[in-house]
């Protein structure tokens, strides 16, 4: 009996031996990867004086997005230098070409007054700043030199979640710490508009403050994207790691070069998600797409024949699942060139051919905004009433758009749609109201267990609401 015991007992472990050991076969080794690549991460040193910092600003953490933190650590802001006067912010970075061109994040070397790049043989050099772009947090530098060790480059438009990837850094100045994991997502929108044109690489990769700026890997050893944000309640590696997509940096990077800015394109529209309530309203089969609430008057979108209400659905052969998605793909669109645009219209899917247009200089799209005559009047089941628009309601509602209805008071469906008193109503359904009666008329067939689609003008930014009426 104990024989026995031990003769499975010892088939066990040799079965186990067995399986450890081929899963280890499957595993991936780093080693050549880190050897081949390595030399060409560096660390960049940024000093700043506290009169140049002072000059941009200083950011209150409330200010910055809690889901995003820069690889400064909480508050998103270099460290002092020690009472010197100075402030130094610790990155990385990887030389792109041997005479001495290195990519890195915009806000590592933003305002800084000295630059020094590190390199892994040791040696450090001074790097000037050939041009920067906020918009996609990318820095190209150069340094004096030639013969240096490069990075191959990769295509991120190939990246799969699932892939392992890898990452090269400084994190708290520990020099090349390598780090790995997997892609978590492809496209990711970091929720605001400070970012909104980089569809972000999600991976589960751990870095830390100092890995921003520097590459991350793909197992054939190219650099598919750049560390750039992470999300943490702590300051350090969550497990949420986002980088700048390769391909989108080089693109910056030949533009800085050829023409000193990055030039992004724009067709004229202000989208947002559609929601399970939007999509019933318009009678659409899934909550798919991006609904346009806003368009530019003569915009590119506008002169294509697109209205407010379309759903975009397709973007140049670009299925578009949800409203972030969008912004990416057109400022990528060089200007001048021509997209099929994909819509769905009161059911109909349609195409249009779309002229696209420069984004201007300012890094934000121009904001579209859609004056009027006064009483009052409500409607008892969606829960509102509303007043026609005086010139004093206009001035301090900052509302300069044609006709609407002013939100006084909300109750019951409204309320729990999330309208609020001062919200314009600009349509019902897809009827304009440009007073207290067209909204009165618009609304009087209104049922119970019925949905109402709004368009709303909130602090100059237009947005659909879905209202669903209660049953009796």
């Amino acid at each position: 009996m104990q024989r026995a015991f031990l003769i499975r007992n010892g088939f066990a472990l040799a079965l186990l031996a067995s399986v450890a050991s081929a899963n280890a076969e499957q595993l991936p080794d780093f080693t050549q990867l880190v050897e081949k690549s390595a030399p060409a991460v560096v660390n960049v040193e940024a000093t700043t004086s506290d009169t140049a910092a002072s000059a941009q600003g200083d950011i209150d953490d409330q200010d910055i997005p809690e889901i995003f933190k820069r690889f400064f650590g909480p508050g998103g802001r270099p460290p002092h230098g020690g009472g010197s006067g100075e402030r130094h912010s610790l990155g990385s970075g990887f030389i792109i070409s041997a005479d001495g061109y290195v990519l890195t994040n915009n806000h590592v070397v933003d305002g800084a007054d000295e630059i020094l790049i590190k390199l892994s043989d040791r040696r450090e050099l001074d790097a000037k700043v050939i041009g920067t772009d906020k918009e996609s947090d990318v820095a190209l530098l150069k340094v004096n030199a030639t013969g240096l060790p490069t990075v191959p480059i990769g295509d991120s438009g190939k990246l799969r979640p699932g892939q392992w990837v890898v990452a090269i850094g400084s994190p708290f100045g520990l020099d090349h710490s390598i780090t790995h994991g997997v892609v978590s997502y492809v496209g990711r929108s970091n929720g605001g508009a400070e970012q909104q044109y980089v569809p972000f690489i999600q991976t589960d990769v751990p870095i830390n403050r100092g890995n921003s700026g520097g590459p991350l890997f793909d197992l054939a050893g190219k650099v598919v994207g750049i560390n750039s944000q992470i999300f943490s309640t702590s300051g350090g590696a969550m497990g949420l790691s986002f980088s700048i997509p390769i391909n989108l940096a080089m693109d910056a990077v030949h533009q800085l070069k050829t023409k000193g800015y990055v030039s992004r394109g724009m067709i004229g529209v202000s989208v947002q998600n559609v929601s399970e309530g939007i999509a019933k309203s318009k009678g659409l089969s899934d909550a798919q797409g991006a609904l346009v609430a806003q368009m530019q008057p003569d915009g590119p979108a506008a002169k294509a024949g697109l209205k407010v209400g379309d759903v975009i659905t397709s973007f140049d052969g670009k299925k578009i699942y949800e409203s972030a998605q969008l912004p990416p793909v057109v400022a990528m669109t060089a200007p001048g060139t021509e997209a099929n645009v994909g819509v769905v219209r009161d059911g109909k899917p349609m195409t249009f051919k779309v002229k696209i247009a420069e984004m201007p200089r300012n890094g934000l799209s121009q904001e579209f905004i859609a004056n009027a005559p006064a009483a009052s009047s409500g409607s008892s089941l969606l829960g509102l009433t509303v007043q026609d628009i005086t010139a004093g309601m206009r001035q301090q509602l900052g509302y300069s758009g044609q006709g609407g209805v002013v939100v006084t008071d909300v109750e019951g469906a409204a309320a729990r749609a999330g309208l609020s008193p001062g919200d314009v109503i600009l349509r019902v359904g897809n009827k304009p109201v440009n007073g207290v009666s067209e909204f009165r008329r618009e609304t009087a067939n209104v049922k119970a267990g019925s949905t109402v689609l709004l368009l709303v003008s909130r602090q100059g930014q237009n947005q659909f609401v879905a209202i669903s009426v209660p049953e009796k």
